[in-house]
């Protein structure tokens, strides 16, 4: 998408429609089975009992349109049934998106944010996805006041760079569904396009229950 195009979808975000464009990347599925099977030997290796994640953080968003302040805060958590599930078993926590847009010919700057109530949150290394429902929105435009009534559910994908040579961590918005459009569906979100300059995420990736870091 070139950046004359998402510059323009600025006034559209704030006006209760997506940030960035609304295709989303599929994740994997399974809701009573494994996605896939994993073999003898990786079963005799792999850790018994339910599995965690979790991401943390906060950070400020690259944006085209000078001026522009976005910035997208998370505290989600899942458990897996085990190794080979795709879908986590529960998920919970909440999300924060925030968008400022500078005043401009006479008018002071528009505010708009919404908090959401995690329902999925999926990992693989870096990366993970995690979606929610909207359940409370804020600022000076009301952009998003009718999502609120109609519960909309939003998606964010992650890339959570680490080292010298992984690049800078990213994120990607799926932005809200619109009247008569289908709900996005839990643990979508599109690809992590966007770069992360101010902050950071710290991401754990499936680690057996009861895990610590300082263990």
């Amino acid at each position: 998408m070139s950046r004359s195009k998402r510059s323009n979808r600025a006034v559209t975000f704030l006006a209760a429609a997506a940030v960035v464009a609304t295709t989303t990347a599929g994740v994997a599925s399974a809701s009573t089975a494994p996605a896939s099977e994993p073999g003898k030997s990786a079963r005799a290796s792999a850790p018994s009992g339910s599995l965690t994640s979790s991401l943390k953080g906060w950070g400020r968003m690259d944006y085209p349109d000078a001026g522009h302040d976005i910035q997208v805060t998370v505290d989600a958590h899942a458990t897996f049934k085990g190794v080979g599930w795709a879908e986590p078993d529960k998920s919970w926590g909440t999300f924060r998106i925030h968008h400022r847009m500078p005043a401009a010919k006479g008018e002071p700057e528009k505010v708009n944010w919404g908090d959401f109530k995690v329902d999925c949150l999926t990992s693989g290394g870096p990366t993970a996805t995690v979606t929610g429902r909207i359940v409370r929105t804020g600022g000076n435009v009301g952009g998003w006041d009718d999502y609120l009534k109609r519960h909309v559910r939003m998606g964010i994908s992650f890339y959570v760079g680490e080292g010298k040579d992984s690049g800078p961590s990213r994120i990607g918005l799926s932005g809200g569904t619109e009247k008569g459009e289908p709900l996005l569906s839990k643990c979508m979100a599109p690809a992590a396009d966007s770069k992360v300059i101010t902050g950071g995420y710290d991401l754990t990736d499936r680690v057996p229950a009861g895990f610590s870091r300082s263990s």
